[in-house]
Formats: structure tokens, sequence, C-alpha cells
């Protein structure tokens, strides 16, 4: 259960129960245990879960079977922590927080945070989860310089000041901040996992502060590190699943080591999750990961040689992925990606040259790129006509969602462009019809992308035939990642040309900071996200107005618990970004191919997907997925 002491007197308290769990006598061993459980290697499943498990309303499947899906390289594991999605706290189907791993969190106006343990769960290798992983994570781990040079996580800080953490006893656990913290559950259920608990009894044997520390830092010298600490931070790997040995609480473990073609991850027999029949969670045994170039990826899940494919296709994959269904036999699910734009601009408003940085701080100039945008082609090019055209927002599937969102500043109207384009004093042109910057430089404007997604590319080809209508020209610059991030923090891009939103289904419990001017990875304004995040040491202060406005409203959402005055942010925030044109938006709404074997059961036929919240398809359970024909299942060799 679920306990929220919650303010507007504050002694409001609002508890949701769980069902309970299944009665241990009705639990139902797995096959894929029954062996090492009848040699007495294992115990039976009734001890092997949790006094009260967490317990699905929706699952109803059976055991056995591998799930085989594709990779681009080794390094791309990890995502399994992201689709698998256990959580401390987790959303539901609905963008609902609800415990998970946690039995009980109880949530004092958004500044004192209980988590009751569930009594009974076991790690990976049936080794107690208690208190003591948080404790260990928490004083030898983000408070130890040697590793965490960084210090504690800054979400689980509150104007620079840490949370005091307690100990309560074997099972609960309190963080309490001075202020409120309402980003601290809401990050916990993030698409990555931030990790706050540790396997304590495993990773005592690597620290300097539990173990002899010469012997360790021998150890570290064989295998080429600097010392214990980088020992200890190379097996502390749960999230990138690099080392087998380190146990977890997630439904599946990595059972092999890079190099590697394949990778194959093995039922956790002590995880938490249970099904209302008894049965312990996942279905599946295994997930088989194989090592393919990325280009291949839609080809091989035409050729059946995939059970479950999502990362690495796109929407431009779906001709191919629907021509292999019938002879294959699968199924390619078509679920709408939440993201604000596929296609979105970024005028730097922190560009060193001066001539540039004008223009992009001039609403009138953001707002007549916009307008000259004809985004009905630009959908029946690259979305089949399917896409939202519009700014780059929240979808209206946001309970935040409100009317003249996508459409404020966002219709196409060269004209008016053209007008406000004069407006600002832009009339010379030169023989060639294109406009003359103040300073006598044609008008051409470097647009910078990471040249990763091809479709960025051929979309600022078809955007520069519609600017130079208005007398604008549109140069695509392509280049890897890192260059163009720095390039961006050193102020030397004068746009960007990206994804938009990466939450565009926010509720008013998600923390908006994507939308206010405190990242320097957001190519709008990286300076003033750069001095936002260095507390002043780099970047610029943010110097205009409605700028501003963003990061007081950011602030007014951080310092209070009551939700009706985090959604008023939200909303204020949102109409900011329609009004002044941060970033330009043009077609959202692709549709996200996800390849699913035909009896292969448990994903919905159409739902939201996105990096954040949906964590993939994470919220969707990937662990209540399950084969309907289960004994004709067997993993590929």
């Amino acid at each position: 259960m679920w306990t929220n002491a919650r303010l507007r007197s504050g002694l409001l308290a609002l508890l949701l129960t769980l069902p309970l769990p299944a009665l241990a006598a009705d639990y139902v061993e797995q096959p894929y245990f029954k062996d090492k459980v009848s040699k007495g290697e294992m115990p039976p499943v009734s001890d092997r879960v949790p006094q009260a498990p967490f317990v699905s309303e929706q699952a109803n499947g059976d055991y056995g079977g591998d799930i085989v899906t594709l990779v681009a390289r080794a390094r791309d594991i990890r995502y399994i922590s992201t689709f698998a999605y256990s959580r401390l706290v987790g959303y539901d189907r609905n963008l609902e927080l609800k415990p998970d791993i946690l039995e009980k969190v109880g949530d004092e106006d958004d500044r004192v945070f209980t988590f009751t343990i569930r009594e009974g769960h076991r790690w990976s290798d049936g080794h107690p989860f208690t208190a003591e992983d948080f404790r260990y994570y928490w004083e030898d781990i983000a408070q130890n310089k040697e590793l965490s040079p960084a210090g504690v996580p800054e979400f689980m800080m509150v104007d620079g000041k840490p949370a005091k953490f307690e100990v309560l006893d074997e099972h609960t656990v309190r963080y309490t901040f001075d202020k409120p913290n309402p980003r601290f559950l809401p990050q916990l259920a993030g698409p990555v996992d931030p990790g706050i608990y540790r396997p304590a009894h495993y990773l005592k044997q690597f620290h300097a502060k539990y173990a002899d520390k010469a012997k360790l830092d021998e150890v570290a010298k064989g295998q080429k590190l600097k010392s214990w600490a980088a020992l200890h931070n190379r097996l502390d790997d749960m999230k990138e699943h690099t080392n087998p040995d380190e146990p977890v609480l997630q439904a599946w473990r990595v059972t092999n080591r890079a190099p590697a073609n394949r990778f194959i991850f093995e039922r956790n027999p002590y995880y938490h999750r249970v099904d209302g029949h008894g049965h312990q969670l996942p279905y599946v045994d295994r997930i088989i990961m194989d090592v393919s170039s990325s280009g291949l990826f839609a080809a091989k899940a035409n050729a059946g040689e995939v059970d479950l494919l999502f990362r690495g296709i796109a929407m431009s994959d779906i001709p191919v992925l629907k021509q292999g269904e019938k002879a294959h036999d699968y199924t390619t699910l078509l679920w709408p990606y939440a993201r604000g734009s596929e296609l979105a601009l970024f005028p730097d408003l922190n560009a060193k040259d001066p001539v540039w940085r004008a223009l992009n701080r001039d609403i009138r100039y953001r707002r007549a790129l916009s307008l000259a945008i004809d985004r009905k082609t630009l959908n029946n090019v690259f979305l089949f006509g399917l896409g939202i055209e519009g700014n780059n927002t929240v979808m209206e599937q946001s309970p935040l969602s409100f009317p003249g969102l996508r459409t404020l500043n966002a219709t196409y109207d060269p004209a008016e462009a053209s007008r406000l384009l004069d407006e600002i004093g832009l009339t010379k042109r030169n023989s060639a019809g294109t406009r003359l910057l103040p300073d006598g430089r044609e008008m051409e404007i470097i647009v910078e992308t990471d040249g990763e997604a091809s479709h960025i590319i051929d979309a600022l080809t078809l955007i520069g035939e519609f600017w130079r209508e208005i007398g604008v020209r549109l140069f695509v610059k392509p280049q890897e990642r890192t260059v163009l991030r720095n390039r961006a923090f050193a102020g030397l891009t004068n746009m960007v040309a990206g994804q938009g939103f990466d939450n565009a289904v926010p509720t008013a419990i998600m923390p908006p900071t994507e939308y206010a001017p405190m990242r320097q990875d957001n190519y709008a304004w990286p300076q003033w996200g750069q001095h936002v995040e260095t507390k002043g040491k780099n970047g610029e202060a943010v110097d205009i107005p409605e700028a501003q406005r963003l990061l007081e409203l950011y602030k007014i959402w951080m310092n209070t618990g009551n939700r009706g005055v985090q959604q008023n942010a939200w909303t204020e925030m949102l109409r900011n970004h329609a009004e002044n044109q941060w970033t330009i938006g043009t077609v959202a709404g692709a549709l996200q191919p996800i390849v699913v074997r035909n009896n292969l059961k448990g994903l919905p036929q159409k739902a939201l997907y996105s990096w954040e919240p949906t964590a993939m398809i994470g919220i969707y359970r990937v662990d209540e997925m399950y084969w309907n024909k289960a004994a004709l299942k067997e993993a590929r060799k």
C-alpha cells in the first residue's frame, strides 16, 4: 500500500491498498526451477517471494520459453533495465505512481519519505534485501569521495543540502528534506533507475572500509585499474549488466560477459512480483539478446529471427516489417511515439555571434521561421500524413494539455512570416532574393544536427525549400553527436535540429525540468543551463524575462506538495513555450513499430511509446508477457 500524507491542512492522509497477496499454499512452482527445488539446491517458491509480494492485477499467463531480441552493440544490453522496469516506485499504465519493489511509501508533504521494504524480499542470490542495502549506498557510496566524486545525486538534495537519511528498522528507511522535494519519487520511477540501494553483502568485499585496501588495490592493478574505488565501480554495475556476479532485484539477470555475440538473461528466482493465481513472475524464462548491425534489424525481423523488437527500428521500417508478417508469424504493432516533436529546431539564444544571437532572441524572428514551415507537406512526406502538425509540446493524451498549444504560431502563413522579417528590418536582399543580415552577410542559417537520423536531414532539406520562399537560406551541417554538443555548449552554433521534448505526456507530479532553462543539453539555451547546473560558476545567467519566468515557475513547482499549484505552474510553462517559440516544432506522433511473435502475448494492441515516462514498453510489464504455446517454444541456438 501507498501512504500519502499530503497537505491542504497538513492532516490529510490518503491510503491506497494493493490487492492482497496470494496465499503461500497456492503458489505454483516454476518448471524452470523444479529440479533445483527437488534436489534441495533452492527453496520452494513460497519461500522465495516476499511475505507480501507485489500482486499483478492483470497478469494471467503460462510459464516457459525464451524471448529473442536484438541489440546493436554489447553495451546496449543495459536497456533491459529500462524496459523490464522494476523500480522502488513506478508508473502504472495510467501514469500513476505506485509502490513496486517497496511495500509502502509514506509521503508527508513531499518532504518526509518513509520506505517500507517487503519482508522476506531477497536479492537474486537469495540474500535478504534490507535497510542495510539503502544505508550502504547512502553512506558508503554516495558520500564516499573516491567512489562518487560528484557527491550525493542532485535529486536527493534541496537548495544544495542533502536529505537526512535514517534507518528506522531492518525493513524501514526514511529520507527527510528541509523543504519539499516533489521530484524525488518521479526520479525513482524514471526510465533510468538511479539505484539508491545496492547489494551491500556483495559489494562490501570490494570496499576499502570493509576489506583490506592494499589487497584491493593489488587486485585493481591486476585488472589495469587505478584503485580499489575503480574496481568497486566496475563491479557495481546493476545498470549496465556487465557483471553477472552482482545480485539484482530485476526480473532477469545476465549470465555471461562481454565480449559475446549473444547475451542470456535468466529469470530471477527471488523476484518480488506474482500474479493472482500464485504464479511468480516473470512468465518467460530467458531474454536472449543477439548482437547485430542496427542496419539489419528490420531485415532480421522481416525474416522471423526475433520474437520481440522495438528499439532500433522506426516508422520508415514499417513497410518492410509488414511484408514479412504472414510468412514469419509475427505482428507489427504501431504505437504512437509520445515525443514533443519528431523534428524540432533550436535557435541558440546563447550564440556567440552577436548578429545571430540578436536574431535568435527576437520573438518575431522565431515566429517567422515557424510560420514559414509547411507542416502538412512534411507530415505527408515523412509520417504518411499520420502525424500531428504544430509546436513542440505535450500530446493531447497528457492531462496537462489544453487547446491551442499545438497551433499557436505554428500554422503555414509565409506572407505573415515575410511581414515579420520585414518588421525586424531584414528588408535588403541580394540578386538571388536572399535577405541580408544587418552586417551585410547573406541570411544563411546553418542548422547543425548529429546526423544519426537520416529523416531529420531529409526534413531539413525540405524546410530549406519553404524558407527560400521568404528569402532565407538553410544549410544542413551533420556531425558526430559529441562534437555537436561541445560546439553548442561553447556557443558556436546558431541553430540545431533534433528531436523535441522526451516527455510529451507529463502529469502534474512529473518535474518540468525539460521545459525550464536549467539543462546544458538543451540546444536552445546551453549556456543558461550550464549556469544553473554549475550554480553560477559557468555559463550565462538567464537574461530574458520570459525565460526567467520559466525558472520561477519551476521553483514554484519544486517548493510545494500541492498538486493544484503544480498543475498551474505546468500550465503557465506550456503556454509560455507556445507563445515564445523557444523551440520550433514541426510534426509529432510518429508510429513506433513493435514486432511481436504471434504466440507471444501480453502487450496491448495500442499504447503510447516513449523514453519517459513509459520507459519504452516498460510500464506495460514485459515480465507479464507469456507464450500461449510455451511447451513448443525453444531457444534458438
